[in-house]
C-alpha cells in the first residue's frame, strides 16, 4: 500500500509511524508471549488457543499478535466497546482490570475469560490491552455439547471488576474456586491473563517514552486509515457479483445446513448466512460475533491476507444471520462448543467465493477441531487403588487441511483456527491419561492434482485403577470434506471402543474400566483432477507411507507394475522429493 508523499517530512513521518506500527505488533506479541509463559492451561500453554490486542481509548484495536486464534482475535475486537459500556467511562482508573466470560460480550462462550485492562500514561487514560484465553473447566457440565441452556454450561462471570485500581475482588476469586473442578488452574490462568496485559503496558509506556508519544492518537489515525484504504483497494479490485455456498455437516442429533450468499460491492463483502439451519437444542449454537470472526477471517486470508489485522480492515467485511439460526444464537441458547459449527463457516464462505474466484481458495478441510475431554475418576466397578484421583484433561488435535490450487494440504494441521496440537507428553502430565498411539492417517487424504493433509489416528486411555467419560466434539464423521475442481473427497471421523462398541461423534459418553478410545481424524480434500497429479508426487507419497499401495490404483489408476517398479526404487533409497 502506497503511505509516502513527495514531501520530504511526510515521508520521515510515515517512516516513523510504520516503524511505531511495527513496534506496536511486537508489543502485543510479547504480551500473548507472556500468557504463553505463565498460564496454567495446557490448551494455552502447548496449543495457543488465545488471543491479545491493544485498542485506543475509542475502543478500536489497533494491534494483534500473531500469536493465537482468528475466533479469539477477531471476536474480541467488539469486546473492548462492551466493557467500556457495562463499566462506564467514570469508572476507568488506573490499575482496574476487567474480566468477563459473556459468550455474547466476550468471544463465545463461557470456557473463554477475556480480560481488559485501561492503560495510563502520566495518570491519562491512552489505551486498553485485552487478551483472551480458554480455560479447561468452567464447572457446569464440563466443556460438550450436553446442555440445553446457557446456564447448565457453567459459571458467568458477568463484565466486571477483576482488580479496583490494583485490589483484587477476593469475594469473586471464592465464587470462582467454589464452582469449578480446577480451581487452581483456573484463578492461575485470570491471573496471567492480567499479567499478560501488565506486560503489554509496560512495554506500550516505553515505546511512548521512546518515540515522545503522549497518546496514540496519531499513530492510531495512521493505523486504521492506511489499513481501511488499503483494504478497500483490494475489495475494489474484484468483479461486482455475488454467489451463494452451502455446506452439510454433522449437528448433534440431525444434520445442520450452512448458507451463504456473499456479495461484493465497491467498498465492502457481505456474507448473509439466510437460509442456514435454525438453532440446535444442544450446545453447538455459535454467537454471531464468532460467526462474524470466522467469515471476516476467511475473506481477509483470501482478499487482503497482507494487510494486518486491526478494527479498520476487518471493517468492510460484514457478517449478518438470521436471529436463532445455528450461527446467530442468543441468549439463552447453549454455545459451548461453538467452535464446531463455527470452524466450518470459512469453508461455507469459500464454497461461494470459488464461484468468483476460481483457484484461489483451497479445497475443504476437517475444519472442526479434534478436540476431546477426558474426566478421569476412580473405578467404581470394583474398588479402587489409594492413589487413584480425578482429573480434568483437555487435548487440542487436528484433522488435515485442504489442499490448496498448487500444492497439497497440510497433514494434521488446523485451519481455519490455527491452534496447535498439542503434544503427548503434556496432555499425559496433567492427568492419569495414557495416548498409546498418535500417528498420521494414510489414505485419508483426499485425491487430486494435489492431495489433502491426512488425519490422525489416536488411542486413548486411563491409567490402571480409573475409568473416564470421553467428551466427543468432532464432526466429519458423515459428511467428509468435500474435493474441490474435481478432487475427491477427505477420509471421514470415525470413533468406537477397543472392543467395537460404537461411540457419538458428539456427547460425554462413559468409557468402563480397561477400555480405550480408538480414534481416527478426518483428511483434508483434494484439489483438482486426479488424473492430472504428479507421478513423482505419488511416488513421494508412496515413500512416505501417506499413500498405500492400494490406494495409488484404486484412486490414481496406476498399474500393478508402476508401483512395483515405485516401491523398488524407495526401497533402494530413491525418494523423489
Amino acid at each position: 500500500m502506497n503511505t509516502t508523499s513527495a514531501h520530504p517530512t511526510a515521508r520521515a513521518d510515515t517512516v516513523a509511524h510504520q516503524v511505531m506500527w511495527n513496534r506496536l505488533i511486537s508489543v502485543v506479541e510479547e504480551q500473548a508471549q507472556a500468557l504463553v509463559r505463565t498460564a496454567f492451561s495446557t490448551s494455552v500453554r502447548e496449543a495457543g488457543d488465545l488471543s491479545a490486542g491493544v485498542y485506543d481509548t475509542q475502543c478500536r484495536m489497533l494491534a494483534q499478535a500473531v500469536t493465537g486464534t482468528p475466533g479469539h482475535v477477531n471476536a474480541m475486537a467488539d469486546a473492548v466497546g462492551h466493557f467500556v459500556r457495562r463499566i462506564g467511562r467514570e469508572n476507568i482508573l488506573e490499575g482496574d482490570v476487567y474480566i468477563t466470560n459473556d459468550p455474547w460480550e466476550g468471544t463465545g462462550h463461557l470456557h473463554d475469560i477475556t480480560v481488559v485492562t485501561p492503560s495510563f500514561h502520566h495518570a491519562k487514560h491512552v489505551g486498553f490491552f485485552a487478551c483472551t484465553a480458554h480455560i479447561v473447566d468452567i464447572g457446569g457440565r464440563g466443556f460438550g455439547a450436553d446442555a440445553a441452556s446457557i446456564y447448565e454450561e457453567g459459571l458467568y462471570i458477568p463484565i466486571m471488576k477483576f482488580a479496583d485500581q490494583g485490589n483484587v475482588d477476593q469475594t469473586l476469586i471464592k465464587i470462582v474456586r467454589g464452582n469449578v473442578r480446577e480451581p487452581d488452574q483456573l484463578v492461575g490462568d485470570i491471573y496471567a491473563l492480567a499479567t499478560c496485559n501488565e506486560i503489554g503496558h509496560r512495554r506500550l509506556i516505553e515505546m511512548m517514552h521512546e518515540f515522545n508519544l503522549s497518546d496514540l492518537d496519531g499513530i492510531g489515525s495512521f493505523i486504521l486509515d492506511n489499513s481501511r484504504r488499503a483494504t478497500i483497494e483490494c475489495i475494489a479490485a474484484l468483479p461486482r457479483t455475488s454467489a451463494t455456498g452451502s455446506m452439510t455437516i454433522d449437528g448433534y442429533s440431525k444434520p445442520i445446513d450452512l448458507k451463504v450468499k456473499l456479495d461484493i460491492h465497491n467498498d465492502r463483502m457481505v456474507c448473509d448466512f439466510a437460509g442456514t439451519s435454525g438453532l440446535d437444542k444442544k450446545g453447538i449454537n455459535v454467537p454471531l460475533v464468532y460467526t462474524k470472526a470466522y467469515a471476516c477471517y476467511a475473506l481477509k486470508c483470501a482478499i487482503a491476507p497482507d494487510i494486518p489485522n486491526n478494527a479498520a480492515s476487518l471493517a468492510p467485511f460484514e457478517v449478518i444471520a438470521p436471529e436463532n439460526s445455528i450461527v446467530n444464537a442468543v441468549h439463552p441458547a447453549p454455545v459451548a462448543l461453538r467452535h464446531v459449527i463455527g470452524h466450518m463457516v470459512p469453508d461455507t464462505v469459500y464454497d461461494a467465493l470459488d464461484k468468483i474466484l476460481p483457484n484461489l481458495v483451497p479445497a475443504e478441510g476437517a475444519g472442526t477441531l479434534c478436540n476431546f475431554q477426558v474426566s478421569v475418576r476412580p473405578r467404581t466397578d470394583e474398588p479402587a487403588p489409594q492413589n487413584a484421583v480425578r482429573a480434568e484433561v483437555l487435548t487440542f488435535n487436528s484433522g488435515g487441511s485442504g489442499a490448496r490450487p498448487s500444492s497439497d494440504g497440510l497433514n494434521a494441521t488446523a485451519f481455519p483456527s490455527g491452534v496447535m496440537t498439542m503434544p503427548i507428553e503434556a496432555t499425559e502430565h496433567t492427568g492419569p491419561v495414557i495416548i498409546w498411539r498418535k500417528e498420521l492417517r494414510p489414505d485419508s487424504g483426499g485425491a487430486g492434482k494435489y492431495r489433502g493433509g491426512l488425519g490422525q489416528y489416536m488411542e486413548v486411555g486411563v491409567v490402571e485403577g480409573h475409568e473416564f467419560d470421553f467428551q466427543a466434539m468432532f464432526d466429519r464423521v458423515d459428511h467428509p470434506a468435500r474435493g474441490r475442481q474435481g478432487g475427491a473427497n477427505g477420509a471421514p471421523t470415525t470413533i468406537a471402543q477397543d472392543d467395537q462398541s460404537p461411540m457419538n461423534g458428539k456427547g460425554k459418553q462413559f468409557v468402563p474400566h480397561g477400555r480405550r478410545v480408538m480414534l481416527a481424524f478426518p483428511g483434508g480434500a483434494g484439489y483438482g483432477p486426479v488424473q492430472e497429479r504428479d507421478p513423482q508426487l505419488i511416488k513421494r507419497d508412496l515413500a512416505r507411507g501417506y499413500i498405500s499401495a492400494e490406494a495409488a490404483k484404486r484412486d490414481y489408476g496406476m498399474s500393478e507394475a508402476d508401483i512395483n517398479t515405485m516401491m523398488d526404487a524407495i526401497t533402494h533409497g530413491d525418494e523423489t522429493p
